[in-house]
């Protein structure tokens, strides 16, 4: 289960008049081949000095602080305001302040409660699906790592409140539409994550010019090793925050440059294989070719007539 918690500054209320509104959903075949279902969703306002949870839950949902809990599914939880406190199997206790995502795991014994003095408004969806499970076998997301500083992010609230519309609707299709929002927020997540994990602005700038050196030079056989010299910084530490960045190595990233500029001119110039190979600074037209059929799957020619069948 992935329980993914945002603090946030301002409370985003599905009906100003409401305190709390929770949603079970039954689920059909034909939503569960979509890959991913979204099972609740919901919210309720936690005021100061009041018990917690205060809304009422099915028996496999039930929930107390003291004790905590696990779930079968995964689920993203919301907080738009006040303060608190999480713990997993996995993460040790600690301070939930605004701005702040969590994530928890199918399970993974957890609890959070919002401190007495503050309360706090949260959003909740729980979903499954081997959409989710094959981002975490992928390592996206990790139980180690449950908890996200992100701060306050309103294209974030504007995702959740979408899920929100579309399940109290619930017209045909909205279980394709709301779950495929999940992934958009998971996406987000760790997209925002990211990047305020790397936001040096030495790192970004060496790196931004890095590939705009290798797009400049793509026809050439300048190496990694070199655009390091022309960047002033030692090899070691530009292949090691490249990677870190792009997820790809200097060479890696070259070569994908290649791939993909080999593709655009056979399908949108006339020049011939050898001109191609040439113009990409390959030795010969079979290394080209070799290249190719390894990153494509098949060789150019065949890539070129494929692409170029009148339908």
């Amino acid at each position: 289960m992935v329980y993914i918690m945002i603090a946030a500054s301002k409370p985003y209320l599905m009906n100003k008049h409401e305190s709390y509104s929770i949603k079970y959903f039954n689920i059909s075949e034909n939503d569960e081949a979509w890959g991913i279902v979204v099972t609740t969703v919901g919210l309720q306002l936690i005021p100061q000095n009041s018990s917690y949870p205060r809304s009422q839950h099915p028996e496999s949902h039930i929930f107390d602080p003291k004790v905590g809990r696990t779930l079968k599914e995964y689920q993203l939880i919301y907080i738009s305001k006040g303060k608190g406190y999480f713990e997993s199997e996995s993460c040790k206790r600690q301070r939930i302040e605004a701005g702040t995502m969590i994530l928890l795991f199918p399970n993974e014994w957890h609890s959070y409660e919002p401190d007495k003095d503050t309360g706090w408004y949260e959003y909740w969806v729980g979903f499954r699906g081997v959409h989710i499970d094959n981002r975490v076998k992928s390592s996206f997301f990790s139980p180690s790592s449950p908890v996200f500083h992100l701060g306050f992010n309103s294209s974030v609230i504007c995702l959740y409140k979408d899920i929100v519309n579309y399940a109290m609707l619930e017209r045909s299709g909205y279980q394709q539409i709301i779950s495929s929002i999940v992934l958009y927020i998971l996406g987000s997540v760790y997209y925002v994550n990211k990047n305020l994990k790397l936001n040096d602005s030495f790192v970004i700038n060496k790196i931004d010019e890095a590939r705009n050196i290798m797009r400049q030079e793509m026809g050439t056989s300048i190496s990694p090793q070199e655009i390091a010299d022309k960047l002033r910084v030692s090899y070691s530490w530009f292949r090691k925050m490249f990677k870190q960045y792009t997820n790809v190595s200097p060479a890696q990233y070259q070569a994908n440059l290649k791939h993909l500029h080999a593709k655009e001119l056979l399908t949108n110039t006339e020049m011939n294989i050898t001109e191609i190979a040439l113009k990409l600074n390959f030795e010969t037209v079979s290394q080209f070719s070799s290249f190719f059929r390894k990153k494509e799957g098949i060789p150019p020619l065949q890539y070129r007539q494929e692409g170029r069948i009148d339908y």
